[in-house]
Formats: structure tokens, C-alpha cells, sequence
């Protein structure tokens, strides 16, 4: 390692809270706090602009950073989105085991200086833009689930009311899942995601819009927490001598939703989730708990994917 090379560079670790954006500048020992939100955002890029940095770094929520990170990019700060997962992995090679919001940036700073990460390409108009444009695809969706709803319980002298709407509604969703794969092809960060998401032979546009869309943290999870995040992790119900059957509840039901829906064609023409599903339910299992395993699979070998950057492989699973 140059140590007179990294003396010349500032290196900023940004540890994200809900409420807080903790902040060290390294080598200067300099710590700050501030709000996460607007107003604390731009006090922040107004301290960091004095410092001329070398590199920002923020570690990865998948939701709580984004303002700032658009506030960087808008300010054409140099900035790294860090996987959790590098930082955990750089601590334990350092052996820092303590944990307090000022350590954590220290360490955030100290990575970033050690490692040197790539900086992020985002443009701020960029980030906005799929924002935007994924936002209003959950609306579209869910405009067409009532509308679905609708038409199965209306008479079918009203039908011809609700076909329309619902054809218009498909071709603005067309519209938008052109634009988001002509946006991602211009954004390498988001291309990668993409690609490596729909590496999997059942999963298409629909499954990778909602999962960029709706669990931007995915990579940054573990894989437990990536499992219940969406709801297919199994809970018990035991008391005593009294033993209840394991069911799912809570998560990101619109995710859980497409995923099994993707869950019923991979079982088709993926030979991991169709052996997986065959041998559950020679198992005695019901098809659907059958399908809900298969899709805790997928989310767990997604989860692994994006964390470590590579496609499909059936020898993961």
C-alpha cells in the first residue's frame, strides 16, 4: 500500500440510519452528524464540496441513501455505493469487531482508502428517472389488478367497459418496460443488476422491474432476511406441547406475487426448480407449499447473485 498516495486523498465514510447520516473524513479525523433528509443532506454536501474528497463512500441500503447519492451526483461529487457485505468482510480482515455509528463511518472511510472502490456513474437525472418511471409502473399494476378484479365480479354486459381500459393499461406498461430496458442499457450499474437477475432461465422483465423497483436491497441482505423480506420464510407456531404447521406471513406481497407466478414457469423450463419442486412434492407436500420452497430458493440464490456479481449457474443451487 503507497502510504504517502493515500496521505494526499480524502476519503469520506457515510454510515446511513433511517433518521441519521453519520459522517468521518479520513485521514483529517474530522465526524460529523446530520439529518437524513433534505435539509441535513444539503448541510452535508456543503461541509464535504470545503474538503475537495477523493472519494464518498456510503454503504448500501437500497433505499435509505438514494437522496443522498442524487445529491452527490447533482453536486458532481465523486461517490461509491459500498456492498455491506465488502465492508464486513475488509472489518473482519482488520479485526474491528466494535460498533458504534462513529466507528462504522471510520470504518466505511478506512475501506474506502484501503480499497479504493470504483466510483458510481449514476447521474442524478438518471436515478430520478427510473425512480419515476418504476413508481408509476406499481401504479399501472395495481390499476390493472382492480381492473382484473373488476371484470371477473361485473356482469358481463359491463365488460366491454373494462376490456378497453385494461388494453390501455397494457400498452403504457409496455411503454414503460421499453423505456426502463433503453434506461438500463445507458446505466451500466443498472444493466448489471438486470442481467444478472434475468440470468435465470424462468425470469423475465416483470420479476426484474419489481425487484429493482420494490427490494433494492437485495444483495445487501443476508439470506434469511432476504427470504422473509418478500415473506416466504416460514414461522412457527409452538406452545408447549402443541406443534402448528409453519406458514409465511407478512413481506413484500406484491414481489411474492410475481415471483410465484415466474415460480410456476420456472418450474417449467428450469431444471433446478423443477427437480426442487418434484422431490417436495413426492415429498407429500401441497403444490403450493411446494411452489413457496421453490420460491424461497430463488430468492436466496438471487440474493447471492447480485451480492457477488454473477449469473446463473445451476451447480449453485
Amino acid at each position: 500500500m503507497n502510504n504517502n498516495n493515500n496521505q494526499n486523498e480524502i476519503n469520506i465514510g457515510v454510515d446511513t440510519g433511517k433518521t441519521q447520516l453519520d459522517i468521518y473524513i479520513r485521514p483529517l479525523d474530522i465526524y460529523f452528524t446530520v439529518s437524513n433528509d433534505e435539509k441535513g443532506i444539503n448541510k452535508a454536501v456543503k461541509e464535504i464540496k470545503k474538503y475537495n474528497p477523493t472519494r464518498i463512500i456510503i454503504e448500501a441500503t437500497g433505499r435509505l441513501e438514494q437522496a443522498f447519492c442524487i445529491a452527490c451526483a447533482t453536486e458532481k461529487l465523486p461517490f461509491v455505493i459500498a456492498n455491506p457485505a465488502h465492508i464486513k468482510k475488509f472489518a473482519g480482515a482488520i479485526g474491528r469487531h466494535a460498533k458504534t455509528d462513529k466507528l462504522d463511518a471510520q470504518l466505511i472511510a478506512h475501506y474506502g482508502e484501503a480499497i479504493k472502490p470504483k466510483l458510481s456513474a449514476l447521474k442524478p437525472e438518471t436515478m430520478q428517472l427510473m425512480s419515476d418511471l418504476l413508481s408509476r409502473r406499481r401504479q399501472l399494476m395495481t390499476m390493472q389488478t382492480m381492473e382484473k378484479n373488476r371484470l371477473q365480479i361485473m356482469p358481463k354486459n359491463i365488460s366491454s367497459i373494462i376490456k378497453p381500459i385494461l388494453t390501455a393499461i397494457k400498452n403504457q406498461l409496455d411503454k414503460i418496460d421499453q423505456k426502463l430496458l433503453k434506461l438500463m442499457d445507458r446505466c451500466a450499474e443498472y444493466k448489471a443488476k438486470n442481467d444478472i437477475i434475468q440470468s435465470i432461465p424462468g425470469i423475465g422483465n416483470v420479476v426484474a422491474f419489481n425487484l429493482l423497483s420494490d427490494m433494492p436491497e437485495l444483495g445487501y441482505l443476508t439470506n434469511k432476511q432476504a427470504s422473509s423480506l418478500i415473506g416466504v420464510a416460514p414461522f412457527n407456531r409452538e406452545s408447549g406441547i402443541y406443534q402448528g404447521q409453519r406458514n409465511i406471513r407478512g413481506g413484500r406481497h406484491k414481489i411474492r406475487t410475481v415471483m410465484y407466478m415466474a415460480m410456476m414457469s420456472a418450474i417449467q423450463c428450469n431444471p433446478v426448480f423443477k427437480d426442487t419442486y418434484q422431490r417436495l412434492l413426492a415429498a407429500g407436500k401441497p403444490k403450493k407449499t411446494a411452489i413457496i420452497a421453490c420460491v424461497r430458493k430463488m430468492i436466496v440464490i438471487l440474493n447471492s447473485m447480485v451480492r457477488d456479481g454473477v449469473m446463473w449457474d445451476p451447480k449453485m443451487s
